[in-house]
């Protein structure tokens, strides 16, 4: 018989993310980050290769990426509403973990495995903040994708990407839940 945890499973029955702009001070200090990101960094690995890395942005660097998404956002010539958009992300955030996609050359494990990995620590983290009690958001952005932004920003390396910037701090407001899949329709049972 299984030994079943009806209180972890009643959290991922009901867990729900907080739009990151209802996000407010007080934000986790790195105290209260260690644990989160420890759960985190617990996510499946084939290979035990580690594929990802955390860069926790606090502080400065919070306005400096805001101005930079600004800066270059009108550099490339993107809608202004995409600028704000990506720009806002940090000026309105206090604390975010970059969760960074750092992949390792290896014959046993394929790009999109450790590309899968990367996805469950933002998954990981995001579940551990909420579960921690803190508000948090898992958000990308087109500076998630740019080579500019990434290099410049967050000082990635030219093999590594942005999985998800993960915002955290103190719910303000309950959010709505919102429509959930319907399983009959994306759910096929096989016996045979």
């Amino acid at each position: 018989m299984p030994d079943p945890n009806p209180a972890a499973l009643d959290f991922l029955l009901t867990r729900r993310s907080r739009p990151a702009k209802t996000l407010t001070a007080p934000y986790p200090d790195r105290d209260a980050l260690m644990p989160i990101l420890t759960a985190a960094a617990r996510s499946p690995d084939h290979g035990k290769l580690e594929p990802w890395r955390f860069i926790v942005l606090r502080d400065a660097a919070l306005p400096r990426l805001a101005a930079l998404a600004e800066s270059l956002g009108t550099a490339q010539d993107r809608p202004a509403d995409n600028i704000r958009k990506m720009a806002d992300q940090f000026a309105m955030s206090g604390c975010a973990v970059a969760v960074i996609e750092s992949p390792k050359v290896s014959d046993k494990v394929p790009p999109i495995e450790q590309t899968y990995s990367a996805g469950a620590v933002c998954l990981a983290l995001l579940n551990a903040a909420l579960a921690a009690g803190w508000g948090a958001n898992w958000l990308t952005g087109w500076g998630a994708q740019d080579a500019e932004f990434c290099e410049f920003g967050l000082g990635l390396a030219p093999h590594e990407r942005v999985a998800g910037f993960i915002h955290l701090g103190t719910e303000s407001s309950a959010p709505p839940d919102r429509p959930r899949p319907d399983l009959s329709a994306i759910t096929d049972w096989v016996s045979e």
